[in-house]
């Protein structure tokens, strides 16, 4: 039998500060996303030229990548938004995340949504240099969501779709963001993905460190 010694050791570590008394106090990075696409292979191709392939902008999680290829995303009002950074890498559906400041210009009124939920999204067109793609459904606020790993969902006693609540403790905006997705997976990392409007509400950014609180 196959042990996982990384299991083992968290377990060993959380009997150890129990005995102790030792509490971990829950405190998670903030990764603040700004507006950004998410492309389909075929979408790629038409928006860029056949078997194009993304160039790195700067790493993100896991095999995710900023690229630095940009595009101009329209609302059906004809309102543009230019230079919306595409993220790598291809996607199965092609996916444009927003703020709600976004959609004042863009006239849209997308749903909050986590990633990859998409059904009965707002419509949007993306423009790239080679070629035009109008998506009938694909534009999301993205929700607020926690990445983890495997690790640190047990040492939380969380699970992967859970939902806590994050406090913010800034000096100048101390702010509870409730309804906080909890996404557990082997290539994560331990941050907070909020929005640029959350992030500005909260006097949050990069280096900002957030309390997590489990629901009782």
């Amino acid at each position: 039998m196959n042990v996982d010694e990384s299991l083992v050791r968290s377990i060993v570590e959380d009997i150890v500060k129990n005995m102790t008394g030792e509490k971990r106090e829950k405190l998670v990075p903030v990764g603040v996303s700004n507006r950004h696409i998410h492309l389909s292979r075929e979408h790629l191709d038409i928006l860029f030229g056949k078997g194009y392939e993304l160039n790195l902008h700067k790493s993100l999680m896991g095999d995710e990548f900023a690229s630095k290829e940009l595009v101009t995303i329209i609302g059906p009002s004809l309102k543009s938004i230019e230079n919306v950074r595409i993220l790598g890498p291809v996607r199965k559906q092609s996916q444009v995340e927003i703020s709600r400041t976004d959609t004042f210009t863009l006239k849209l009124n997308p749903p909050v949504r986590p990633s990859g939920v998409l059904n009965g999204s707002s419509p949007i067109t993306i423009v790239g240099p080679n070629g035009v793609i109008k998506l009938a459904e694909g534009c999301i606020i993205a929700n607020r969501h926690i990445h983890m790993t495997p690790r640190d969902s047990h040492e939380y006693g969380l699970q992967d779709g859970d939902y806590v609540d994050v406090l913010a403790q800034t000096d100048e905006k101390k702010t509870m963001f409730f309804d906080v997705q909890v996404r557990v997976g082997e290539n994560y990392r331990l941050e907070m993905h909020i929005d640029t409007d959350d992030a500005n509400a909260a006097a949050l950014n990069n280096k900002s460190l957030v309390k997590l609180i489990k629901r009782t």
